[in-house]
């Protein structure tokens, strides 16, 4: 796997894309001596693919943190990964339904304006929630594959764990607990209980609290207590729910492997939506050349 480095930001009516794109080492030349006078030709070897990580709230730091989850993917050398900090308007952190719903407004409206959605070929939504964003994306530009790092945390757990086994989220604070699992059971189709879904453990903090403002001891504890309280329902999977979670699998792994044993810390599943939605974008838009026609 190659080194991933970053060009310069764009800035866009305040918004700042930033490309991140894998450098590697030894490059292949294959340039030759020619004659510049004979006739030449081209020839398309291989489409590329563009995923825009959209985080809809204005934190740059919070977009830092997806950044650096995305540095430990294993991507192929097609897969072109740009990200998005929503403009000044949007809150800093979104911690409740208001703040999801201005949000979109502001996101949508920025990419209306600017237009830069038509160079894509997929987007993330980095807001662990039943976000808008997610279908008025689908709906205004239908030739993206889109998805959210919710939906994506979902489909991943579901399919990566056995049929008799469960799984929780630990998020933020009090509001995710009714609005995340509502969202759940009405992804997964189901609106009683959902006997594979353990619930939400929350940590009373916010999502700008894992970057900033909060001393770390106090994040770690209190991340610990939550992550305690969702294994002791018996979870195999536990799925970071929230965007400013990202790179912290270890803190969750370590209190699986303090309370049974290294073997199961090493076999619990930690979702990180950001790279589980990456991975689930890179077969949508293969899936979407191979059943649709351009």
């Amino acid at each position: 796997m190659g080194n991933f480095t970053q060009h310069e930001s764009l800035d866009l009516a305040g918004a700042v894309i930033l490309r991140i794109h894998l450098d590697f080492g030894n490059h292949l030349d294959i340039s030759r001596d020619c004659d510049t006078t004979a006739a030449m030709s081209t020839a398309f070897v291989r489409r590329t693919t563009k995923i825009l990580i959209l985080n809809p709230n204005s934190s740059a730091s919070m977009t830092h943190g997806v950044e650096e989850a995305i540095r430990g993917i294993n991507l192929p050398l097609s897969t072109e990964i740009y990200t998005y900090t929503a403009p000044p308007a949007s809150p800093a952190s979104i911690n409740d339904g208001d703040d999801v719903q201005q949000s979109a407004d502001v996101v949508l409206r920025n990419l209306q304006d600017t237009g830069i959605l038509k160079e894509y070929d997929a987007v993330l939504v980095a807001c662990y929630s039943v976000h808008p964003l997610v279908h008025l994306v689908q709906e205004n530009w239908p030739h993206l594959a889109v998805t959210g790092i919710f939906e994506a945390s979902i489909v991943t757990s579901l399919s990566l764990l056995p049929y008799q086994d469960n799984w929780g989220i630990v998020t933020t604070g009090k509001f995710w607990e009714k609005h995340l699992s509502d969202g759940v059971h009405h992804f997964v189709g189901s609106e009683n209980s959902n006997t594979r879904f353990a619930g939400v453990e929350t940590t009373g903090l916010n999502a700008g609290d894992f970057h900033g403002g909060v001393d770390p001891v106090v994040v770690r504890q209190k991340l610990c207590e939550a992550t305690k309280r969702l294994l002791d329902r018996g979870v195999q999977a536990v799925v970071m729910g929230c965007a400013g979670m990202a790179g912290l699998e270890d803190i969750i792994r370590s209190v699986a492997t303090e309370g049974r044993g290294e073997e199961a810390g090493k076999k619990l599943l930690v979702i990180d939506g950001v790279k589980a939605g990456v991975g689930l974008l890179e077969q949508m838009v293969r899936n979407k050349r191979m059943f649709q026609r351009s």
